[in-house]
């Protein structure tokens, strides 16, 4: 596949933290001066009219200094994004693209997927979302509304049956979803068991698409003793589990 538009975007990423560090540096030698301000004001211990016209205009220079600075890490931050996006879709490509082919598929052993799993758990986007404003939906324990349908290779758990007729809910992928039946249709995210259902939409359930920020929105987090479904152990059920 071509690295093209991946190796572009890294390029930009690149320069676009270059460019944070660059006005963090130059940001520096402002914030030095304000320190400097205070110490003289505490040793002639008196705030005159000069200090108070200088403190003002440093602290504006300042606070534009971080505006600037978070503008170019909002940029840093879309541009991973694009990278995760490229890939996922990739991965779906080439999924399809080996079950349309003769050749037999390799199959991810047990242990890798579980790692991988994590690792995805774990890199999720972080949300950080502007001064007064509320994270979205699917947002750690911000739940979607009862209208949104999950994408084309999103993560869900699915209430399936099994093979005994009991019913048990597992970690799946979505593969589409008919707007005229209503159903999606999912892959068991374990792929030693190859198995494709076609559920209603009562029987699906999106997952979180970013993690929340314990230090700004703590809301968004699921509180002591919150039911959950986790992962079981070494497998791709889910569990009802309580938060500790």
């Amino acid at each position: 596949m071509d690295a093209g538009p991946i190796q572009e975007r890294l390029k930009e990423l690149y320069h676009l933290v270059r460019q944070c560090q660059e006005e963090r540096n130059r940001s520096e030698h402002n914030l030095t001066n304000i320190a400097k301000t205070h110490e003289r004001m505490q040793h002639e211990q008196k705030l005159s009219p000069y200090y108070k016209a200088k403190l003002r205009g440093l602290y504006n220079t300042a606070l534009q200094d971080a505006v600037s600075e978070e503008e170019l890490l909002r940029k840093a931050l879309d541009k991973i994004n694009e990278v995760r996006t490229i890939r996922s879709e990739r991965r779906i490509q080439a999924k399809n693209a080996g079950k349309a082919s003769d050749r037999p598929k390799e199959t991810i052993r047990r242990g890798a997927l579980m790692k991988m799993l994590q690792h995805d758990a774990l890199t999720l986007p972080l949300w950080i979302g502007k001064l007064g404003e509320k994270p979205p939906a699917l947002c750690g324990a911000v739940a979607a509304d009862g209208v949104y349908i999950s994408k084309v290779g999103d993560m869900v758990a699915a209430l399936v049956k099994g093979l005994d007729g009991d019913e048990n809910w597992i970690l799946a992928e979505v593969v589409q979803y008919n707007h005229g039946t209503n159903k999606y249709e999912v892959d068991d995210i374990d792929e030693e068991q190859k198995e494709r259902h076609t559920l209603s939409r009562r029987r699906v359930v999106a997952l979180p698409l970013m993690r929340a920020n314990p230090e700004t929105d703590a809301e968004a987090l699921f509180a002591k003793g919150t039911l959950v479904m986790a992962l079981y152990p070494q497998t791709t059920c889910l569990d009802r589990k309580s938060v500790v």
